[in-house]
């Protein structure tokens, strides 16, 4: 038994079969007596969508009322997995940023975690709920919402890893682990299956799209070991730590 923090892409709630793998992997994880916190992100290409829609409005839109906005794809894939897990028979309960206590700083846009309120994460699990927490997003000292930037959701799921002190981060891709280049690209990319932090930051300043960098400086400073392993297929993935 522990306390399992998991986080899922866009490519891995994409569509109604993604949710209800999510889903199955939640699953799997409360039956074997785990507690269980699942961050999402908006699905597919979403954001993209949203931000187009806005353009089509205004070339300059309020980035306060962009941030709220595409804020709305991430509650989506919370509550479609909430919905999934419910008719597994899995007690379920999505939170929003807001909800889930996570404070920001005011930068719309690219704004950053300053604490996280976990109590109401805490009672949820004590209740024997699974809880979905919207990634990419948090609320300021003004109770506007924020948006966390590209790849945020990944900070958002080791950040709560860090203030719930939780036994595993995992963060899951379309792909099952870090590459020495895109396997999708390159046929000849080999899997690393162990790297350090300071290696792994190297990478992300390098261009690697795998993980915010954020992400990977918040691991470090709370010394939380990410497993980075694939929704789709059951195999080993890369482990970052300090070692």
């Amino acid at each position: 038994m522990g306390l399992i923090v998991q986080k899922f892409g866009g490519t891995s709630v994409a569509d109604r079969i993604c949710i209800y793998n999510v889903a199955n992997i939640i699953a799997r994880r409360m039956k074997e007596g785990n507690q269980v916190v699942t961050v999402v992100s908006a699905q597919g290409d979403t954001t993209d969508h949203l931000l187009a829609k806005a353009q089509e409005i205004s070339d300059h839109p309020s980035l306060r009322e962009l941030d709220a906005l595409i804020a709305t794809g991430e509650q989506s894939s919370a509550a479609l997995i909430a919905i999934a897990l419910d008719k597994l028979g899995v007690p379920a309960i999505s939170l929003n940023g807001a909800q889930a206590g996570i404070q920001t700083n005011g930068v719309f846009g690219n704004a950053e975690i300053v604490n996280i309120d976990e109590e109401k994460i805490r009672s949820y699990l004590a209740q024997g709920y699974t809880v979905i927490v919207t990634g990419f997003q948090g609320i300021n000292a003004a109770g506007d919402i924020t948006t966390l930037g590209r790849g945020g959701s990944d900070t958002s799921a080791v950040a709560i890893a860090a203030a719930l002190n939780a036994d595993s981060c995992r963060i899951y891709k379309d792909v099952d682990g870090i590459y020495t280049a895109d396997p999708r690209k390159d046929p000849h990319a080999k899997k690393i299956n162990h790297i350090n932090y300071d290696d792994m930051l190297a990478l992300c300043d390098a261009g690697s799209g795998v993980l915010q960098r954020r992400s990977v400086e918040l691991a470090k400073k709370h010394s939380i070991e990410l497993q980075i392993l694939s929704s789709f297929q059951l195999m080993e993935g890369t482990i970052i730590n300090e070692i």
